[in-house]
């Protein structure tokens, strides 16, 4: 199986993840054909969703999700959505979101071992909040995003600020 994880710098540990998730969500019935394709989306206009998220992709040296769930597929749309960044804190702050939006177990165990990692491996350069995680956390709650329903694939050609305001999704 070839990885279609999103980093090139992807763990062992976190592609066993990945496709035991996939695994998991194939026996639920839950696995969708591929949704997100960068090239199709590379064409549209500046400044619109789906453009941003190719934007995002390329910026962080990243690949999409091909294979599983809606859900997964269309991570790294919410961070575009939100705009949390990619890194551990950003992450933690997508799965607060989520929480918020639509509270999920598994959001809250991805979230609890982000922080997890997170506290092992800043330094004190770093100072991390609990702040954050309840903002992004009320960002979801005030939202009306719902991350198993949402079709992004409807609205790639609208403007990023457009999509945004749809779901109810504040600036930060």
């Amino acid at each position: 199986m070839q990885p279609d994880i999103a980093s090139p710098n992807l763990t062992p540990r976190l592609q066993q993840f990945l496709d035991i998730l996939d695994r998991f969500t194939e026996t639920r019935g839950k696995n969708v054909p591929q949704i997100v394709y960068v090239e199709k989306l590379r064409s549209l206009p500046p400044n619109t969703f789906g453009k941003t998220l190719v934007e995002f992709l390329d910026t962080h040296n990243l690949k999409p999700f091909t294979t599983g769930s809606r859900r997964k597929q269309l991570h790294d749309g919410v961070h575009v959505l939100t705009g949390y960044g990619a890194d551990p804190i950003g992450e933690a702050e997508v799965q607060a979101f989520l929480l918020g939006a639509k509270f999920g177990l598994f959001n809250l165990l991805i979230g609890l071992g982000l922080l997890r990692m997170i506290h092992k491996n800043l330094n004190s350069r770093h100072k991390f909040t609990w702040e954050r995680l309840w903002q992004a956390y009320q960002r979801g709650l005030h939202s009306n995003f719902d991350p198993d329903t949402w079709q992004p694939e409807l609205v790639w050609h609208l403007p990023l600020t457009e999509v945004q305001a749809m779901f109810s999704v504040d600036k930060i």
